[in-house]
């Protein structure tokens, strides 16, 4: 016998704001008054938390969430070991089973699935690049995944990590314990670590790009003399209201990553059965467009941390386990001053994404659904027909990437290869270093 209870009027509705203690609920009255775990909750729910952070770090850290169920999750059959879900998904990074090079790589826009495979949004993660390992807490995963089916009656936590998920091609519909989310190209979410949830894909073929944090989560960046406005501010970032569904004997397939390695288990009973909620531990999406560009007004190009949405600190001071940055569209206005991005090399890596449109760093070869990696200390920047039209361009006010969006994952670790991201994908392009090889010597000894 199968009966399905559903309450999920509440679809696609939101809490506004980032970090903040939300209390939703899809049934009048479900939240229990004035204490966490009363003797009987309201409705017969189950209490159940779920932390993201140690009980005793301090109260400006604390992260945790009360989540009233109609059964808890502990409720399936044990975990075992599935490699047939996904074994191109990859976290431990400080094996030898790695590639490393210092080298500038690009990568083409990666494939779709064929309209003859059905890979849903877990099956399509693959892995290119990372850093540590989740089992000590600290490192990142940089992956990328293209899908063309729904999850069905399967859902995914990871273990290891937050996932923040950059979809560049169709929309991503996700139903969490904590209600659903619609994730369109041009906005972003965030699905911490043990967080349930099951991706639709009513757009059919998607792709797009997922950042990996083993041992921190993101927060905003502190602005520093920007002051208290500017760039991705509170208000903007979106978490899902409460919205339920109740199965009764209809097998359910639970997927998590765990230390590295794919787990499955099963149970009789949608994981989506959350009446209501409060806390702070809970997913978030955010719309790019929202993004409040600052720049210079005079001279100068300024560092490309003033375009920082979201941070995933280190404990040095100053020092990111990973940035989110994008380069959204922007009047340019600066006098006497090289206006795309400047020849550099820095102590972090960067992987960079492209959404839509065209990157004003790059003239070709960087398209949407690829991507590149400029390692720690590598040299890197414009290439040279991009340095010969900025040269003598004229310094007018212009209006910068209209219609583009780049973005770029940076970290202070060294990134490690995957074999599938480097040798097997068939994506990676060999003359990338060509970009740069008629950069010539203009040198001028007389001024």
């Amino acid at each position: 016998m199968t009966t399905t209870i559903s309450n999920l009027k509440n679809v696609y509705e939101y809490h506004q704001g980032f970090g903040n203690h939300f209390a939703s609920e899809a049934l009048k009255d479900a939240l229990p008054k004035g204490q966490n775990t009363p003797q009987k909750c309201p409705y017969n729910l189950y209490a159940e938390q779920l932390s993201g952070t140690a009980f005793t770090v301090p109260r400006t850290h604390n992260q945790r969430t009360w989540l009233y169920r109609i059964r808890p999750s502990v409720v399936h059959t044990p975990f075992v070991r599935n490699t047939s879900v996904n074994d191109l998904l990859v976290s431990k990074f400080g094996c030898e089973d790695v590639l490393i090079t210092p080298t500038q790589i690009r990568w083409s826009p990666f494939d779709l699935p064929g309209a003859e495979d059905k890979i849903n949004f877990v099956q399509g993660l693959k892995s290119l690049a990372g850093a540590g390992d989740p089992a000590c807490r600290s490192g990142l995963g940089i992956h990328i995944y293209s899908a063309n089916t729904d999850m069905g009656k399967t859902a995914f936590y990871n273990s290891d990590g937050d996932f923040l998920i950059v979809p560049q091609q169709g929309t991503l519909d996700i139903f969490t314990e904590f209600g659903k989310m619609k994730v369109a190209p041009n906005e972003i979410a965030v699905i911490q670590r043990g967080v349930r949830y099951s991706v639709s894909l009513p757009d059919g073929n998607s792709r797009g790009y997922v950042l990996e944090v083993f041992g921190a989560h993101f927060e905003l960046p502190d602005l520093g003399p920007i002051g208290s406005n500017g760039l991705a501010n509170p208000r903007d970032f979106l978490t899902p209201k409460a919205a339920f569904e109740e199965e009764n004997d209809v097998e359910w397939q639970i997927v998590t990553k765990f230390n590295g390695q794919m787990f499955s288990a099963k149970q009789t009973h949608t994981p989506f059965d959350v009446v209501a909620w409060h806390g702070n531990y809970a997913p978030y999406k955010y719309d790019l467009a929202n993004f409040c560009v600052v720049n210079s007004v005079s001279f100068d190009h300024i560092d490309p941390s003033i375009f920082t949405v979201l941070t995933a600190k280190s404990d040095t001071p100053g020092v990111a386990v990973a940035d989110f940055v994008i380069f959204p569209p922007r009047w340019a206005v600066t006098e006497k001053t090289f206006r795309p991005p400047y020849f550099h090399r820095n102590c972090m890596s960067e992987f960079m994404g492209l959404i839509a449109g065209d990157y004003d760093g790059k003239s070709d070869g960087f398209s949407p659904g690829g991507g590149s990696l400029h390692s720690a200390m590598t040299p890197h920047g414009p290439d040279a027909a991009v340095f010969e039209a900025a040269s003598s361009a004229e310094l007018k006010p212009v209006y910068v990437g209209r219609n583009n969006q780049a973005f770029m994952f940076e970290t202070s670790f060294m990134l490690s290869l995957t074999h599938w991201g480097f040798e097997t994908c068939g994506k990676v392009q060999e003359n990338y270093y060509k970009a740069w090889q008629n950069l010539e010597n203009k040198f001028n000894g007389t001024l």
